[in-house]
């Protein structure tokens, strides 16, 4: 798993690249978190292009950054999600709860 990352005045946009799994979140979301400390963000942009595959234990990483940026009084987006991953967000209902954009187009239902 790689991530890179952007900051404008006020979103910091992370790019993920590889599988989220259960190998994988605990790293992702120590990951996130010391981004969070660091850059103080008002919103976060998560960058799902590179996410070739994800199961369940994504789902726990998003909600854990999204619990903290709303702490911080901010917001999460999650942008270019993969199909295989909206079935995913979908089928635990995340879509409801946050903006998530699948290939340019958002369902934006919070």
């Amino acid at each position: 798993m790689k991530l890179s990352y952007t900051k404008s005045s006020d979103a910091l946009t992370v790019k993920i690249a590889g599988e989220i799994d259960h190998h994988t979140a605990q790293s992702l979301l120590a990951s996130l978190s010391a981004l969070l400390d660091t850059q103080h963000p008002l919103s976060i942009i998560l960058d799902f292009s590179g996410v070739g595959f994800m199961d369940s234990s994504g789902i726990a990483v998003i909600l854990n950054c999204s619990r903290r940026m709303k702490e911080l009084g901010g917001r999460l987006e999650i942008v270019s999600v993969s199909s295989q991953a909206r079935r995913v967000f979908s089928t635990v209902g995340l879509d409801k709860l946050m903006r998530i954009s699948y290939g340019g187009t958002y369902e934006d239902n919070k």
